[in-house]
């Protein structure tokens, strides 16, 4: 069985800090066999805000349907003023089309969390959030969240991490990712 994973996240900004974490995290997922959608900050942010003005019949289908295919999720977030940013948020809250879905929102899918912010508080209380939210739709966060302070060159221009402490939890998150949608899903089909 093939495990996909869909990756959420990322701002409005190209080559943010937090897109990097989350493909970093996705491209660990693949290397563990899954295989990776990704919805970065370009996607995210020509989302209309969910049933808003724009917000039509078919707004985010595909985002929502590779959810709904998908065993497992990766979501990066930005801390903004103490949580998640609001194009995350909005991304997230197009999952409410799932709501009577055979498994509604993120039931059975194992969910790797990423927060990035310049500062320990805010990593925190962004992780705390997503954890939150997470639990709210009936998903399975991983053991690990990663927690990641940003700054100007943490990333190299090609995508590297250039620093452990990052790179080994966001690694981590990408692992235990692929390996809890693994789990989730033999249970689901009795392997």
């Amino acid at each position: 069985m093939s495990i996909r994973i869909v990756g959420i996240g990322g701002t409005v900004n190209p080559g943010s800090t937090t897109e990097q974490a989350l493909r970093l995290a996705a491209a660990q997922a693949a290397g563990e066999g899954a295989e990776i959608s990704v919805f970065g900050g370009d996607y995210l942010g020509k989302l209309p805000h969910y049933r808003g003005e724009g917000h039509e019949p078919g707004s985010g289908a595909e985002l929502v349907e590779a959810v709904k295919q998908a065993h497992g999720l990766i979501v990066a977030a930005p801390g903004y003023h103490g949580t998640i940013s609001g194009l995350v948020k909005n991304a997230l809250d197009y999952l409410e089309d799932l709501a009577k879905d055979e498994r509604p929102y993120l039931d059975g899918r194992a969910v790797g969390l990423i927060a990035t912010a310049y500062g320990d508080q805010a990593t925190m209380s962004t992780l705390l959030t997503l954890r939150s939210i997470v639990h709210a739709l009936r998903g399975w966060p991983t053991p690990m969240g990663a927690t990641i302070r940003t700054y100007q060159g943490l990333f190299s221009p090609d995508g590297e991490c250039l620093e452990d402490r990052a790179r080994l939890q966001i690694e981590m998150v990408g692992r235990q990712t692929f390996r809890g949608a693994r789990a989730l899903a033999s249970l689901d089909t009795g392997a």
